[in-house]
Formats: C-alpha cells, structure tokens, sequence
C-alpha cells in the first residue's frame, strides 16, 4: 500500500509579489526551493494564513538570496503582496517507509532567508 504524506515545507514566507501577465506558477528563491528539497516543476501546494486560501501550482526557481515568492498567472489573483503563505509538498510511498521517513521543513525568517 502507499500513501501519501509530507515532503517539504517553506513555513510562513512573505509573497514579494503577484504577477497575473505570466503563464503560472509560484516562483521561489533557489536558496529555500533547495534547502526544502524542492525542484523546479514540483507540484506545490500554497496556503494563504492571511485569507484562507488553498491551491496548487508548481515551482520554479528565482534568484538566489533574493527572498523571492511570487505567485504568477491566475494564482496572483489568490494572494497579495505581502501575505504570508506555507509552500508544502507531498510524496508516495510506500506505508511502512512512510512511518520512517522525515520531511525536509524550514522556518524562513522575515526577509525569506533559509533558516533550517
């Protein structure tokens, strides 16, 4: 049996931006994409603490040590400048490597700078 369980979050980041004239997507500082173990195309979902909002996109790579969170395309229109969101991502496996298995979670501090 698998299931499907956590495997990375960016807990409570600031969007810098929100960028309807683009195709979609979220695009994240590389820095906290790869100290989440997140990848470029990666199925992310995005919680918004300041309105509720849940949805999912996808992950692209932003400059680094920019602090860099900007939903683009019609996740703009769920989030604004400066809200504070969660990027979480999920895996299958299977249910008794589930129980071992420790997610990749990171506390950014109030710049959106990796703090692990």
């Amino acid at each position: 049996m698998q299931i499907e369980v956590l495997k990375s979050k960016i807990h409570r980041v600031k969007v810098t931006g929100a960028d309807l004239n683009y195709i979609g997507s979220i695009t994240i500082d590389i820095e906290l994409m790869e100290a989440a173990n997140i990848i470029e195309g990666e199925k992310v979902t995005i919680v918004d603490i300041n309105n509720g909002e849940r949805f999912e996109t996808y992950a692209i790579p932003g400059p680094r040590h920019s602090g860099e969170i900007t939903l683009n395309g019609p996740a703009a229109r769920r989030v604004q400048k400066d809200d504070i969101i969660i990027i979480i991502t999920y895996a299958l496996m299977d249910f008794e490597e589930a129980k071992a298995f420790k997610p990749w979670v990171i506390f950014p501090n109030e710049n959106n700078n990796s703090l692990k």
